[in-house]
């Protein structure tokens, strides 16, 4: 099971300002951390390559898989636990792109997602509503609808952040397990001792790429701080970059 993800001289922005510029790269088999400064990015970028987001320049290819079989965990604030929608009901989104609006959820299929949810450690909770969990619970359900769309290609948006100890420590043993199976998992993370101690493969995002490659290269004290004074100098208000593609970039993903 494989799919890579290639950056090509990717910007990225809203409204023609840049939010992410000139990254150019390679997200392949294994688990990528994807850290950096609050507005460095991050989540702009996972959207770029679900093609929820257009770049404004570069090309963002996916290789190995069609774009609609991503699978993607969005941040916790942008989910409506207020909907009027059953757990299971919820995992079975993780089945749309594989059988569409109309057809039937058979009964193979909800047993899938029966066997995804005792997975996360909820069986039991099929039919409550999902404004009916906790936070830790709504994301074990989340991790379940990723679960079952098997995809190649997982982006996780900052999948641990407002949850309990407990349930950060069985998804992160399940993100580890994806990796380790030869799919492409690419997190948005803030605590850098977990990525430190768990994350083979690190880019450091300020709206260009501090660092790309080995944490223990990318993670330095001198990267954190080229980072945070970057974020602090960035002008929102700053037109699209017109740096030609052919200017040097230091920092590549590796294979």
């Amino acid at each position: 099971m494989t799919g890579t993800i290639e950056l090509e001289d990717v910007t990225l922005g809203y409204e023609r300002h840049p939010a992410v510029h000139h990254l150019r790269g390679r997200f392949a088999a294994g688990a990528t951390a994807v850290i950096g400064p609050n507005g460095g990015g991050k989540s702009t970028l996972l959207k770029g390559v679900m093609g929820l987001l257009r770049p404004l320049d570069g090309r963002i290819a996916v290789h190995g898989i069609d774009r609609r079989d991503i699978a993607y965990l969005p941040q916790q604030a942008e989910i409506d636990a207020d909907f009027p929608i059953s757990v299971l009901d919820t995992v079975l989104l993780g089945h749309w792109r594989r059988v569409g609006p109309f057809r039937p959820l058979t009964g193979p299929l909800r047993a899938g997602a029966a066997r995804a949810l005792a997975a996360v450690g909820l069986a039991g909770f099929e039919m409550r509503p999902i404004g009916s969990l906790s936070a830790g619970q709504r994301q074990r359900v989340l991790f379940a609808r990723v679960l079952l769309a098997d995809s190649p290609i997982i982006l996780l948006d900052e999948p641990f952040t407002a949850i309990d100890h407990r349930t950060t420590v069985d998804l992160l043993d399940l993100v580890l397990r994806w990796g380790a199976e030869g799919r492409t998992v690419i997190a948005v993370l803030h605590d850098h001792d977990q990525v430190r101690r768990h994350f083979p493969s690190t880019l450091m995002l300020a709206r260009e790429a501090i660092g790309w490659g080995p944490t223990a290269e990318v993670l330095t004290a001198a990267n954190l701080l080229k980072a945070r004074a970057m974020s602090e100098a960035w002008d929102e208000a700053a037109p699209l970059c017109d740096r030609g593609a052919e200017a040097p970039q230091s920092n590549r993903g590796a294979a």
